[in-house]
C-alpha cells in the first residue's frame, strides 16, 4: 500500500509530465533505409490521393506480437488493450501494407478510422469557416430565449439566462447585465460572460452553465455581443425550482471545429491583444523548417530505369515552375543531351544505330547532375538507390510540384512558433506551468484542449474568483502546437502525418512516393533516454514514425521546448498534451530492452505525488461527461504503455525537475448495445472531438489547481513508524505518511541527513517499502514534503535533533 494520502486539498509538486505519444517504431510502408525489407507497400500517396489508407485494428497474441510489428517498422498508434485473443493495437495502412501483414500471419481487422472520416471532418470544418467567414464584420442579430429567476428550497434567488446570436463562430461573446429591480441603474445588478453552448458539434444558443445567485430581483437583462448585437428584456418568474447552484459562475466552450495552426496562433495573438493586463505572447527563439518541400517529378514504372528529380529550391521560391521532358532521340546513334531554356530542361535522350533509345537511368542521372544549367535548378536520382542499368523511356515535359495543397492563408516560410503567456504577475516570481499541445500532426482534438484552457482562464479573470486566484498566483505558459509543419501537412496534405516536415532521409528514400513517410518524431527528439543512448522506442530509420533524428535536439520544435523551460527556470509543472486511448502517465518514459534497463524511477514522495495529483486531475476529467481514465492506463509511461526513447517529459524531469504528465485524450467510449469499449482514433468527428477538448481542458484547470496548493504549502508532513510482522529474532517495519513526502532514516543510532538511506517503494505500482531488523534498534528519521517542508522543521544540514525516532524491539530467537 501506498503511505496514506494527504487529508487536505491537493498538495501536489516536483515532477514531470509525459508527454509522450508513445507511438511503437514504426516504419511508414515505404522504404527503409536499411537493410531489413519493410513488410509494407513502398508507395503511399498524398491525402487527396491516399487509396485507402486507414486507421485498422490488429490483435496480436501477446507483446512479442506488438514488438515484432515494432520491428518491422509498422505505423502503430500509441494504443494497446487487452481482448479476447490476445491484445489489440491500431496500425495506419494502406489497403497493400494490410495484405502485407496478413500475409505474414497478423490478425489485422476492421477500420477505426478511415478517409470518408478525413473527408466528413475538412467538409465540417469548411462549413464552420464560411460561417465565421460569412459573419465577420457584421452586427450579429439577438435572439433571447429565457430570461427568468427563480428560488431553490432555501429561497436563494438564482438568474437564468438564455440567448441566440445569428454569429455562430466561437469567437462570439455575450455579456449579460441586469438590474435590481423596477427603477435601478441598467447594471446595478451585475455582469457576467455567458457560456456557448453546443451540442453534436452543432451551436445551440449562450446561457450562464449555471445559474447566477441574486440579491435582488431583477426587472430587466441586457445582453451585448462582441461582434456588436445588444437586446434589452424583461426577467419573469419562473416556477419551477432548482437545487441550488455552485458558489461561481463559469464560462467555456471556445471551440467549434478543428484548426491549423496558423488559425491557433492567431487566436492566442487576439487574446493577448484584448488582455494585455494579464497575458501576453512569446515568440519562441527557433523558427521551424516551414510547411515547404522542394519540387519533384518521378519518371519510369520499373526500378531499374526509373529517376526521379528534385528542384534546388523549395516549391513556393520556383521549384514548382521547373520542368524535365525526356525527348527521343533525334537521330541513329544521337548522343544524350541535355539543353535548359528558363527553367525548361530537355533531355535528349542518346540512340542506338537504329534510333531506339539507349540512355540508362543512371546515365541521365548523371548527365543531369554534370550540366551545369540544369544542375543549378535540380538534383536528380536513380530510384531508391538503384544502379539505375534500365533504358528511359522518352516523357513529354513535366512540372515538377511540391505536393502540397494547403491554401495560401498557410504561409511557406518558416514558422515562428509563440506560446501564450497567462497571469497577473509575469516577473518569474510565481510558480510556472507549462501546458503545450500536438507535438504529433495528426492529433487535431489536443491543441483544442490547450486553446480551450487559454480562453477560459482570460474570459473567467473578471467574473470567477477561482479563474482570478489561479491567474493571480501562477505563471502559465501555453503551447497550443509543438509540430506546426506537420500539423499543417496532416490538415491538408495527409492526415495521419506524426512527424514534423524536416525531410532528412538520402537519395535512397528521397523520391516523391516517400514523401508522407519524412519527418522526425519530436516526441523522440530530446536529450535524455534517447535512440543516441541506446534507449528502446525510437528509430534510426528516416521513414519510421518514430525516426528519432540525425541527433538529439536537432529539431528546431524540440529546442524550442527546452529553451522555455531554461528560459523560464520557474517553471516547475508541465502537462503534455496527446491523443488518443485515454492514458494519464509520468515519467521515466523509456527503457533499454536488453535487460529493460529503466531510467532511473522518481523517488518515493514523488511517485506519491504524481498518484494523489492525479485522483484531483482525472475527477477534473470525469466531472465534465462521466469518464472515467482506468487505473491500468495510469501510472509511469513504460508501466502502461512502452518505453519511449528522447521524450520530453523525461528531457524536463531529468535536465530540469519539472513534475510533468502527458494526457492522451480520446478515453475508449463504451457501447452498452455491444457491451464494449470502443477507441475514438486520432481525428473523431467533431461532436466526440469537442467533448474530448472540453474533458481535458477540465484536466489542465486541475493541474493549474494542483500548483497553486503547491505554491501555497507552508505545513510539513507527519509520519509514524509502524511494525507490521515480528517472528523470533526479527521484526518488520514500515512508516506512514500523512502526505506525498520523502524520508530518510538511520538504524545506526546517527543523526539522519539527506544522505542517509531513502525509504523507496516495494516494487512497480506496489506499496511502502519493508524494513526488516534482526537486533533491538533505534529509528532515527525525518520527513520532507514535495514542496520542501520538513517534518518539525528539522534541519538535517544543521545540528538540531529535533528529529523522530522510535525503538524497535525484537524478541530472541
Amino acid at each position: 500500500m501506498r503511505s496514506s494520502p494527504s487529508t487536505r486539498a491537493v498538495r501536489v509538486a516536483a515532477g514531470l509530465a509525459i508527454p509522450l505519444v508513445l507511438v511503437l517504431s514504426t516504419l511508414p510502408a515505404l522504404a527503409a533505409p536499411t537493410p531489413t525489407p519493410s513488410p509494407v507497400a513502398p508507395d503511399r500517396l498524398p491525402s487527396a490521393e491516399q487509396n485507402g489508407v486507414a486507421l485498422l485494428r490488429i490483435v496480436v497474441p501477446s507483446q512479442d506480437g506488438v514488438d515484432k510489428l515494432n520491428e518491422l517498422g509498422v505505423d502503430l498508434a500509441e494504443y494497446k488493450k487487452p481482448v479476447d485473443g490476445g491484445l489489440e493495437v491500431h496500425a495506419v495502412l494502406s489497403p497493400a501494407e494490410a495484405d502485407a501483414l496478413r500475409a505474414q500471419g497478423f490478425d489485422v481487422r476492421g477500420a477505426i478510422s478511415d478517409q470518408s472520416d478525413y473527408a466528413a471532418n475538412q467538409a465540417e470544418r469548411r462549413s464552420a469557416l464560411n460561417s465565421a467567414e460569412a459573419a465577420e464584420g457584421e452586427t450579429d442579430t439577438l435572439t433571447p430565449l429565457r430570461a427568468e429567476w427563480f428560488t431553490s428550497t432555501d429561497d436563494q434567488r438564482f438568474l437564468s439566462v438564455e440567448v441566440k446570436s445569428s454569429a455562430t463562430d466561437a469567437e462570439t461573446v455575450l455579456t449579460a447585465t441586469w438590474d435590481r429591480g423596477r427603477g435601478t441603474a441598467p447594471d446595478s445588478g451585475g455582469t457576467t460572460t455567458m457560456s456557448r453552448f453546443t451540442d453534436a458539434g452543432q451551436y445551440m444558443y449562450h446561457r450562464f452553465n449555471a445559474p447566477i445567485t441574486l440579491e435582488a430581483v431583477p426587472s430587466k437583462v441586457t445582453v451585448t455581443s462582441s461582434k456588436g448585437g445588444k437586446i434589452t428584456v424583461p426577467v419573469t418568474k419562473w416556477l419551477g425550482e432548482r437545487r441550488k447552484p455552485p458558489s461561481r459562475h463559469y464560462v467555456s466552450d471556445f471551440v467549434d471545429h478543428y484548426m491549423d495552426p496558423t488559425e491557433l496562433t492567431g487566436r492566442i495573438v487576439k487574446l493577448a491583444k484584448q488582455f494585455p493586463r494579464i497575458a501576453q505572447v512569446v515568440d519562441l527563439p527557433y523558427k521551424t523548417n516551414g510547411y515547404r518541400r522542394a519540387a519533384q517529378a518521378q519518371f519510369g514504372t520499373a526500378s531499374a530505369s526509373t529517376l526521379y528529380v528534385t528542384s534546388k529550391a523549395f516549391g513556393h521560391e520556383g521549384g514548382n515552375d521547373v520542368s524535365v521532358a525526356l525527348a527521343a532521340p533525334a537521330a541513329p546513334s544521337a548522343p544524350l543531351t541535355v539543353s535548359v531554356t528558363g527553367k525548361d530542361v530537355t533531355v535528349g535522350l542518346g540512340g542506338d544505330a537504329a534510333g531506339a533509345a539507349n540512355s540508362t537511368a543512371a546515365q541521365v542521372v548523371a548527365a543531369l547532375n554534370g550540366d551545369a544549367a540544369a544542375s543549378a535548378l535540380l538534383t536528380a536520382s536513380t530510384y531508391r538507390g538503384n544502379a539505375g542499368a534500365g533504358v528511359v523511356a522518352a516523357a513529354p515535359a513535366t512540372r515538377l510540384t511540391d505536393n502540397l495543397k494547403a491554401p495560401a492563408t498557410v504561409s511557406r516560410d518558416p514558422y515562428q512558433m509563440k506560446a501564450l503567456r497567462i497571469g497577473k504577475t509575469r516577473d518569474g516570481s510565481k510558480t510556472g506551468v507549462y501546458l503545450y499541445c500536438q507535438e504529433h500532426a495528426r492529433e487535431w482534438v489536443t491543441p483544442l484542449v490547450c486553446l480551450e484552457t487559454a480562453e477560459r482562464l482570460l474570459r473567467n479573470y473578471a467574473f470567477d474568483g477561482a479563474t482570478r486566484k489561479l491567474v493571480d498566483g501562477l505563471d502559465i505558459f501555453v503551447l497550443p502546437t509543438v509540430n506546426p509543419d506537420g500539423a499543417h501537412y496532416s490538415m491538408y496534405d495527409f492526415n495521419m502525418q506524426r512527424k514534423n516536415m524536416t525531410n532528412h532521409c538520402p537519395a535512397a528514400t528521397g523520391d516523391p512516393a516517400n514523401r508522407n513517410s519524412w519527418g522526425v518524431d519530436l516526441n523522440r527528439n530530446f536529450s535524455v533516454g534517447s535512440l543516441f543512448d541506446g534507449y528502446s522506442g525510437a528509430s534510426s530509420s528516416c521513414t519510421s514514425g518514430t525516426y528519432a533524428g540525425p541527433a538529439e535536439l536537432s529539431e528546431p520544435e524540440a529546442r524550442n521546448e527546452a529553451w522555455l523551460t531554461h528560459q523560464f527556470p520557474n517553471i516547475k509543472f508541465a502537462m503534455n498534451t496527446h491523443s488518443y486511448g485515454g492514458y494519464f502517465m509520468w515519467p521515466p518514459g523509456a527503457y533499454k530492452a536488453a535487460g529493460r534497463e529503466l531510467l532511473p524511477r522518481v523517488d518515493f514522495g514523488t511517485e506519491n505525488y504524481f498518484w494523489d495529483a492525479s485522483g484531483h486531475i482525472l475527477s477534473a476529467v470525469q466531472d465534465w461527461r462521466g469518464t472515467g481514465i482506468w487505473p491500468g492506463r495510469t501510472g509511469p509511461v513504460p508501466d502502461v504503455l512502452y518505453s519511449a526513447a528522447g521524450n520530453s517529459a523525461d528531457e524536463h524531469w531529468f535536465n530540469r525537475g519539472i513534475i510533468g504528465w502527458d494526457f492522451e485524450v480520446g478515453a475508449d467510449l463504451y457501447n452498452p448495445e455491444t457491451k464494449q469499449f470502443d477507441a475514438v482514433g486520432f481525428q473523431p468527428d467533431f461532436s466526440e472531438g469537442h467533448e474530448e477538448a472540453m474533458e481535458f481542458s477540465s484536466g489542465q484547470i486541475a493541474i493549474l489547481e494542483v500548483a497553486q496548493a503547491f505554491s501555497q504549502d507552508r505545513r510539513s508532513p507527519r509520519s509514524d513508524l509502524k511494525v507490521t510482522g515480528r517472528t523470533a529474532g526479527s521484526t518488520t517495519f514500515t512508516f506512514t505518511i500523512d502526505e506525498p513526502a520523502n524520508l530518510y532514516y538511520t538504524l545506526d543510532g546517527s543523526r539522519p541527513t539527506l544522505a542517509s538511506p531513502k525509504l523507496v517503494s516495494s516494487g512497480m505500482r506496489e506499496g511502502t517499502q519493508q524494513l526488516t531488523v534482526n537486533r533491538t534498534t533505534e529509528v532515527r528519521w525525518f520527513t520532507v514534503d514535495i514542496a520542501g517542508n520538513t517534518e518539525r522543521d528539522y534541519r538535517p544540514t544543521g545540528h538540531n535533533n529535533n528529529y523522530r525516532k522510535a525503538r524497535v524491539d525484537v524478541r530472541k530467537a
